[in-house]
């Protein structure tokens, strides 16, 4: 009975014993490597369709930024000629010289607008029309040119920026994809390794989630640029449509073959 007891006393004394030193150290060793894995280190370890997922993101973020950049000095410089140039216009003596100012202005962002308004004059002063007719005409045509000259300026600022709303609204989901599937990997080596320890699926889980790190740093910026750009284009819309306008009043006053209309 006492050699029994004393087997158990043993047994238990066993049990509670702590782990090997060895041991100790190895596990200590394994989490010091981890705290300590890096972001390259977590890239370098991704499974493949994660690394598809964050290199698909790097590539959409070099573009969103090569436009961004772009954008800020073609809009700005856009802005500036057209706030120039429209002071221009209304401080010329009349139409002619009007024109003329902005003909002489290098890559003017309003001459392209004047020169379809002055096309257009030339077709109708060249058409065999009545004159009243032509008057009546010439309101309606000159102000559908002129639009057409306002669109076809702001549809070069506004190209590209397209791609900017796209990054800004699928960058998130593609990331989280990424992240998705890294999770399902963690998930199906703990199966595999039958434990649930979390040190066995911590990196998985922290490669995963990388990808939607990465995605929102590429949504953000492009989300702020593209409202930005919008607003600054605006600002070059309101430029362009009241240098229009102010073209058209200046034509019924100015052209001569206008006062026919009574004939």
């Amino acid at each position: 009975m006492d050699a029994v007891a004393q087997t158990g006393v043993v047994e238990q004394m066993n049990v509670t014993q702590p782990l090997d030193p060895a041991q100790s150290l190895g596990a200590a060793t394994q989490l010091g490597g981890m705290s300590e894995m890096g972001l390259w280190d977590m890239l370098a370890n991704a499974t493949v369709v994660v690394q598809g997922v964050m290199l698909l993101l790097a590539v959409m973020s070099l573009i969103s930024w090569s436009i961004i950049f772009y954008k800020i000095i073609q809009i700005n410089l856009g802005r500036r000629k057209a706030l120039r140039e429209r002071a221009l216009f209304q401080n010329a003596t009349n139409l002619a010289d009007g024109v003329q100012a902005l003909r002489e202005e290098g890559n003017s962002a309003l001459y392209p607008i004047a020169k379809r308004g002055l096309m257009e004059f030339r077709r109708l002063e060249q058409s065999v029309i009545h004159p009243n007719l032509k008057f009546r005409v010439a309101g309606d045509n000159l102000r559908r040119v002129l639009e057409q000259g306002v669109s076809e300026g702001l549809g070069e600022m506004s190209r590209s920026l397209s791609f900017l709303a796209t990054c800004a609204n699928s960058a998130p989901f593609i990331g989280l994809f990424g992240t998705v599937w890294g999770i399902m990997n963690s998930f199906h080596a703990i199966g595999q390794m039958k434990t649930a320890a979390l040190a066995a699926v911590a990196p998985g889980i922290s490669e995963a989630l990388v990808a939607t790190a990465i995605g929102l740093a590429v949504a953000i910026p492009a989300t702020i640029a593209y409202n930005t750009f919008l607003g600054m284009i605006n600002t070059v819309q309101m430029e362009m449509e009241c240098f229009a306008s102010e073209f058209l009043n200046r034509a019924q006053l100015e052209l001569p073959w206008m006062e026919k209309r009574s004939e």
